[in-house]
């Protein structure tokens, strides 16, 4: 591919990049550049973190991407995640991956990274006390939002070291590109601020897209980060989310109680997963009518549904039971998969017999 075609690729993935220019530049040096994303392993994942995260992955490889995977245990393990409890942190971790393997997820061009490995290298603590001393603590407390705190929550002391650690993983780790999602944006720009001075590089940053949870949105945000990250799924409130565990039943009521207002296309979370999830898996879907209604539309485009949705030529409920239908085949195989791997199964059933912690 070349340099402007693999551009276009990534410009698919991220609604912000920082810079585009340093992107292009990245991408007309190096064929195949690290990038990399973490998670913080918590609770059941949902559909953006497997398939929405796979779809993206398997772009960004397309792209040129080798692609690290940050299990970002001692993460969740500072944010109080599990309870605090390291031990099942990790469990979901493993959890994660077993999911991704079954998300269609390009897995031969994905390192998974374990940051418990990483905290036994010296050279990783000397990163993070780098970061340390070139940042105010009035700046870290600022990113507080990466890890889902408001910047006015008082914070444990190991939740401050957070956004260090977080910042000095992209040079561990030798990233190129920082693709995560929009809401980890105030941490990447500050490894972009303290990489030279501290003799590394200033990493891209490729932010992609919060899915909306499916609940209504919020109206009352702060700023955009903010609003990103109040809108997105919520492992505290189920019915946010589809996980992809989730049965046919449970799929179809969660999407049946969505928030889907008529003709409405901003801000519309059913709406979102069909340009999101199912265009970027299917070429076309159909949407069943009674013929008294119209009969059955087959639609091969994002736009032109958005389009007939928005003149009000689909009924909110014909489109949530047809998302429903095509989620279900993204989250069947997975669910397959846990039904017939034995360790898969044990790893799912030990997670959902813990309790999530914020």
């Amino acid at each position: 591919m070349e340099v402007d075609e693999r551009l276009a690729l990534i410009k698919e993935v991220g609604v912000e990049i920082q810079t585009e220019e340093d992107l292009k530049n990245l991408l007309s040096k190096k064929k195949q550049f690290v990038a990399y994303d973490g998670f913080e392993p918590s609770g059941k994942i949902h559909i953006a973190q497997a398939i929405l995260r796979t779809i993206n992955v398997n772009k960004m490889i397309k792209a040129g991407a080798k692609f690290k995977m940050l299990v970002a245990d001692w993460h969740a393990w500072a944010n109080n995640k599990m309870g605090g409890d390291l031990d099942r942190i990790q469990t979901v971790g493993k959890y994660f991956i077993e999911v991704w393997k079954a998300s269609g997820m390009d897995l031969k061009n994905v390192e998974f990274v374990w940051v418990s490995d990483m905290v036994k290298d010296d050279n990783y603590w000397k990163t993070v006390m780098q970061v340390a001393r070139n940042s105010t603590v009035k700046r870290i407390l600022r990113c507080g939002q990466i890890m889902g705190r408001s910047e006015d929550e008082v914070l444990q002391a190991s939740q401050i070291l957070y956004p260090c650690m977080q910042a000095a993983d992209i040079f561990y780790l030798k990233a190129d590109v920082c693709q995560l999602g929009l809401d980890q944006r105030k941490v990447n720009m500050l490894a972009r601020e303290v990489g030279p001075t501290l003799g590394f590089w200033k990493p891209v940053v490729v932010s992609h897209h919060m899915l909306m949870g499916l609940l209504s949105p919020l109206k009352d945000a702060k700023d955009a980060t903010e609003r990103a990250i109040a809108m997105k799924m919520s492992k505290s409130k189920p019915d946010s989310a589809v996980f992809m565990t989730d049965t046919a039943e449970e799929i179809a009521k969660k999407l049946s109680k969505a928030y889907c207002p008529e003709k409405e296309v901003e801000e519309n979370p059913i709406l979102e997963y069909c340009k999101f999830i199912i265009f970027e898996s299917f070429d076309e879907i159909t949407i069943k009518r009674p013929e008294k209604f119209g009969g059955n539309l087959v639609i091969k485009s994002y736009e032109e549904l958005e389009k007939l949705y928005a003149d009000g030529k689909i009924h909110p409920l014909d489109l949530k039971k047809a998302t429903a239908e095509y989620v279900d085949k993204l989250v069947a195989p997975v669910r397959e998969h846990f039904a017939k791997d034995p360790e898969a199964r044990r790893l799912k059933e030990q997670v959902e017999s813990f309790t999530v912690t914020r």
